[in-house]
């Protein structure tokens, strides 16, 4: 997140040659190591330095089909994608691909897998895929964060309703809070 040369976008149609329109993707979430954080209509590889999302994920929906994901694989395979991962939370099942020697390959084991380009480990447990910083701590899922962010905002609350309080209570003692 602190370095301006890694643009992150998740559903934005990528588009790899100029002047074909009809060729394009959208993945789930792509990351795009060099090139700037910023606003997007879509990704123009052309207009980015000729570089293609380096890391690219897939999160299965029910209408997503073999097919749609077969083309999707041989998509990333011809335009330079360097890790490829699947995610189906109804099954829980996670697979990826490395590129090695110019072909995307299979990655045998994705539990405990790091990836190379980003360092995030990958972990399957009966809950769900958990991915994991480089610095070993847990990334929080949507539900972690709001429960956070609720939690936080419930303490922001009991803390002006204690300085309140006080405020009260010395203005009680004849002592003006605010010409402190």
């Amino acid at each position: 997140k602190d370095d301006p040369n890694v643009f992150v976008a998740g559903d934005l149609l990528w588009y790899p040659l100029e002047g074909n329109n009809k060729l394009r993707v959208a993945p789930d979430v792509m990351v795009a190591l060099g090139r700037p954080k910023g606003k997007r209509g879509s990704y123009l590889q052309w207009q980015e330095n000729n570089i293609a999302p380096q890391v690219v994920f897939e999160v299965l929906s029910p209408g997503n089909t073999l097919t749609e994901m077969a083309k999707k694989l041989e998509f990333y395979q011809r335009y330079g994608v360097e890790e490829y991962y699947i995610y189906d939370p109804d099954k829980i099942d996670c697979c990826g691909w490395i590129r090695t020697e110019n072909q995307l390959t299979l990655i045998e084991t994705i539990n405990g897998w790091i990836s190379p380009r980003l360092g995030v480990r990958f972990e399957i447990s009966e809950s769900g895929l958990e991915l994991y910083r480089p610095d070993g701590r847990k990334f929080s899922t949507y539900i972690e964060l709001e429960s956070d962010r609720q939690q936080a905002e419930e303490r922001a609350q009991q803390e002006a309703e204690r300085a309140n309080r006080l405020a009260e209570k010395l203005r009680e003692l004849g002592i003006d809070p605010d010409a402190m």
